[in-house]
């Protein structure tokens, strides 16, 4: 297993990641998953074994349990790895029981505490941006609980470009801890974070956290064979939204590609072309069962060419939006980092 540098931070993390949104399975939630017990166990067993150490998870997800079941099945190797968990989510029903306010983070970082049956949470992220609070209570909030050793490291998710740039400007200015992290949607399927999340990453020092990365298992290539019953993407309606041609285009070459290499299968081709993304510190792996978990690990054995990049580059290239377009098309000479987004 690669270890990575998260962001600007000394903090080393595996370039996969593993996440237990689907431990759980309370009402609501039972249609990503339903892991506990032994499979949690196993499940978290395997990922230490192929040298995992970052875990995620959320306190809104299965209201709570995942938090719960996450610090039973790893009982004494806690001390070996790393948690993140989220805030900011919905965990009440009363008005403050939610967003990114002072009240609401001390509450919501006490409770995943006894959640997780720890004595400080490794990586804390505002689970999304809250443009009521002003940025200044947030992060005067999470740097107190950093002086206080509840919380080692800070981060964000879902934020838009905009709102992680004032947030970091914020910390500059009044000398606080700052974001070493974004976790962010990214595929091959959703490349939108390249036109300002992973620059801004890159830029700022701040390491992108890659949720999404088979796009709900629709490039694993069971929808385009009609074997995705009873998945999530199913259960949520989404399907319909994302069969398009072009991402039915990508999962055709992710399947060939597959075919020529022997044994790889398309998750891996798909897991692999991120991996050689600047920008990204680690890919958040998801799975409902041992055997999908130990396929999508072993893409951690070995990486894609330049040229098979290329390919998967070409086919799943987004139309070009203003003014990205025009600065990739006449500002090219001066991007200090060509590597990172492809001509238009």
């Amino acid at each position: 297993m690669e270890y990575r540098l998260l962001g600007r931070s000394g903090l080393k993390v595996s370039a996969y990641s593993f996440g237990v949104m689907t431990f759980g399975g309370t009402p609501g939630w039972s249609h990503i998953g339903e892991t506990s017990g032994d499979l949690a166990r196993r499940q978290i067993d395997m990922c230490i074994d192929h040298g995992i150490n970052l875990f995620d998870t959320a306190d809104v997800y299965s209201g709570g349990a995942s938090e719960e079941l996450l610090a039973q099945a790893l009982g004494a190797k806690r001390k070996d790895v790393l948690i993140a968990t989220k805030f900011a989510g919905t965990t009440g029903s009363g008005p403050n029981d939610r967003g990114g306010s002072r009240h609401h983070i001390v509450s919501a970082c006490e409770a995943s505490l006894r959640r997780l049956n720890t004595d400080h949470i490794d990586l804390y992220q505002i689970h999304s941006q809250d443009l009521i609070t002003p940025p200044e209570e947030t992060l005067r909030a999470l740097d107190d609980l950093i002086r206080a050793g509840k919380v080692r490291y800070i981060g964000s998710s879902n934020h838009s470009g905009w709102t992680k740039m004032r947030a970091l400007a914020t910390s500059d200015r009044l000398g606080l801890n700052r974001y070493v992290s974004q976790q962010i949607q990214y595929s091959l399927m959703f490349r939108d974070a390249e036109d300002e999340l992973l620059p801004l990453g890159v830029n700022e020092g701040v390491g992108a956290l890659i949720w999404g990365p088979l796009a709900s298992g629709y490039l694993t290539g069971k929808f385009l064979h009609g074997s995705g019953q009873g998945t999530r993407l199913v259960g949520n309606g989404r399907l319909e939204v994302r069969d398009t041609e072009r991402a039915r285009d990508i999962v055709r070459l992710l399947e060939a590609m597959a075919g020529e290499r022997n044994g790889a299968t398309p998750s891996q081709i798909a897991l692999n072309w991120i991996a050689r993304k600047q920008g990204v510190s680690s890919i958040i792996l998801g799975a409902r069962d041992v055997d999908q978990l130990a396929a999508n690990l072993a893409a951690a054995n070995w990486s894609l060419s330049d040229e098979e990049i290329a390919r998967l580059d070409a086919v799943s290239a987004l139309p070009p939006r203003y003014p990205y377009d025009l600065q990739k098309n006449f500002g090219a000479e001066r991007n200090p980092w060509p590597g990172l987004l492809p001509p238009v």
